[in-house]
């Protein structure tokens, strides 16, 4: 396969468990929307394949096919034919194209995305069906990103399998890891020696037993020919024991093919200027007008307005232990009882952090403010109206949350770990700068205390309304588009068609 087309863009085919609208649990669903997108911005033919689940709105997304009747078994090891497959298409208004894999049996009968005793099986029919699609299409991509453990197994196989395939053994396959802790149908620490998979077998069969145990994200990331990351410090951070979850010294055999890209966040619906989520809307040049979505904000949660004289701290996401929720509950009550400040929470999750959230907020009921269910409109009301938003994370891939903030002029307390420490710049005091330096607070050791003095910097400082009103401004002009990330993954493809030419 040529290394280049002849205007210079690629054919790019990601597939995925995930990808929105038609279908999002997680930050992956995102990416598999933005990233595609950017890169059809730039010129490039950017594809996508995800399972047809029985929740996709066909209504909305009408669907047609494009291939019928993929076999992955033969008949013998699939008599009643319920791994036979079809693709269906939608093409978006931006001209982009959409792929789905029917399956009844696998995905139209599931009510969830996830969570299934045969996930690994769907995940692997996904894979192999889309390497059979591939092969039978007229549409052939220069190159196949698969994303996290569910399409690990696309490289095992394009390396095994299909690796005398005249098709696809010409195309470099690429490993997206969003988040390495999810390994398999397994809890990756806690596996027998009988149960390991060292990933050097062969794909087990559809049925066979030992399929649930197989580790896809070790497999992806033994075979592809580029591995990345969605930070570059995550993409460091998972070389050492700490953050490598078993995996690191793999990591570290495979560290030359290993990168890291900052995801980036969706500008065109993030945007203060004109989201119908705030109750004004306002810019840069006009952030007198944002006190108005405080006071919204603060009614929302039925605490009393404050008109700017008290620092208003909010937290986004997952009430889960990977978020810091631990340092948050020993810090809290302290800082309540010693600094003057209002505190609003949103997320689902675990039952003992919202426990603990619930009753301190009986004790400071002008204080704390708390909704503990799905409501889209929340979170860009905490960003428009919030002074500062908390991300104490134990490990964060990528992290969303602080950038969409940053973008509203709600300053990130967080700490120095994987896209929050690629996006997030420590505010310094002394800067020779006159418009002084940093976009937010950061800090390094992962316990209360430090957690406490970087939430007690942000507050003192939004006393100094114009140096707080200068760090917002930083916050604000910062690109985190998704054409700034789109632009570092051309550069990977790249990279990742010279390797596969070479090797």
């Amino acid at each position: 396969m040529a290394l280049f087309n002849k205007d210079g863009s690629f054919k790019i085919l990601f597939v995925a468990s995930e990808a929105a609208p038609f279908v999002k649990i997680g930050g992956l669903g995102e990416v598999m929307h933005s990233l595609p997108k950017a890169l059809r911005k730039l010129g490039h033919d950017a594809r996508v394949l995800v399972p047809k689940y029985a929740t996709i709105d066909t209504a909305k997304y009408p669907l047609e096919t494009e291939l019928n009747n993929i076999t992955v078994e033969s008949g013998d090891k699939d008599p009643y034919g319920i791994l036979v497959s079809n693709v269906l298409k939608y093409t978006s208004e931006d001209g982009g194209i959409n792929y789905f894999l029917e399956n009844m049996e696998y995905y139209e009968k599931r009510a969830n995305v996830y969570g299934y005793s045969d996930d690994t099986v769907r995940w692997i029919l996904l894979s192999k069906a889309t390497l059979e699609f591939v092969k039978k299409s007229e549409w052939k991509p220069d190159l196949i990103v698969a994303s996290d453990w569910q399409t690990g197994f696309i490289p095992n196989l394009v390396h095994a399998d299909y690796k005398d395939d005249p098709v696809l053994s010409k195309i470099p396959v690429i490993f997206s890891i969003h988040n390495l802790k999810f390994q398999g149908m397994f809890d990756p620490r806690f596996v027998s020696e009988m149960d390991f998979d060292a990933g050097q077998a062969p794909v087990t069969d559809f049925f066979d037993e030992r399929t649930k145990k197989l580790n896809g994200m070790r497999r992806g990331i033994m075979f592809a020919d580029v591995i990345n990351t969605v930070s570059p410090t995550y993409a460091r951070e998972i070389l050492t024991e700490e953050f490598g979850e078993g995996l690191d010294k793999l990591l570290n055999e495979r560290k030359g093919m290993l990168f890291g890209i900052l995801n980036g966040i969706n500008t065109e619906s993030l945007n203060p200027e004109t989201d119908k989520d705030l109750a004004v809307n306002y810019s840069v040049k006009s952030l007198n007008k944002r006190l108005e979505n405080q006071m919204a904000l603060q009614k929302q949660f039925g605490l009393p307005a404050t008109k700017g004289d008290v620092f208003v701290v909010g937290m986004v996401g997952r009430l889960d232990g990977q978020k810091g929720l631990d340092l948050v509950t020993q810090m809290l009550g302290p800082l309540m009882e010693n600094i003057n400040f209002q505190f609003v929470i949103i997320g689902e999750g675990d039952a003992g952090f919202r426990t603990y959230f619930e009753e301190l907020k009986t004790k400071y009921p002008d204080r704390i403010g708390t909704h503990f269910s799905f409501d889209q409109r929340l979170p860009r009301m905490i960003f428009g109206g919030a002074d500062a938003v908390l991300i104490p994370s134990k490990y964060e891939p990528s992290g969303l949350v602080q950038m969409e903030a940053m973008r509203y002029g709600c300053i990130p307390i967080v700490r120095k770990v994987g896209g929050l420490a690629d996006s997030v710049d420590d505010f310094k005091p002394e800067s020779p700068s006159a418009d002084g330096e940093g976009t937010g607070f950061v800090f390094e050791k992962y316990d209360p205390f430090s957690l406490t003095i970087a939430v007690i910097r942000a507050s003192e400082l939004y006393r100094q309304k114009k140096e707080w009103e200068k760090l917002m401004k930083r916050a604000m002009v910062k690109d985190f588009s998704w054409e700034k990330s789109a632009q570092e993954y051309v550069k990977l493809f790249e990279m990742a068609l010279r390797f596969h030419s070479e090797s």
